[in-house]
């Protein structure tokens, strides 16, 4: 038995995809956003972690600088980083302080979390921690 088409079956093909393909679309570019902020959370973890191992080791005065320049460093190309979003702290690890903790955490506003625009902010952060002098 064959079916035949009649002239009300005729636009329904179409009435199926207008409605089924924005919510298709939609869902694809929220996987794509998601993968996006994940890459960037993870980058951030890892330039946290490089800058205060660089802050934990160094016995200069400059260790902070330092630390920032090796997180920048360390997040580029993927993402682009200035020294105001890099918080460390202790500002220098001095030799007596074996058991202090350093910290660093790096902080952005991401404003293109969609490949559709800047709908949305998403507020990422990526926190290193390691004891002075290793």
């Amino acid at each position: 038995m064959t079916s035949t088409r009649t002239e009300h079956d005729r636009g329904a093909a179409a009435v199926e995809l207008a409605l089924v393909l924005p919510v298709l679309l939609l869902l694809v570019v929220g996987i794509i956003g998601f993968g996006h902020a994940y890459h960037v959370q993870t980058v951030l973890g890892n330039a946290a972690r490089d800058g205060v191992r660089v802050l934990a080791l160094s016995r200069e005065a400059d260790a902070a600088d330092r630390a920032r320049t090796a997180a920048i460093d360390s997040a580029s190309p993927s993402v682009t980083l200035t020294a105001d979003q890099i918080a460390v702290t202790p500002e220098n690890c001095d030799p007596g302080a074996g058991g202090t903790p350093a910290t660093a955490r790096v902080t952005i506003t991401l404003s293109d979390f969609t490949p559709l625009g800047g709908f949305f902010t998403l507020d990422l952060t990526g926190t290193g921690s390691m004891r002075c002098n290793g």
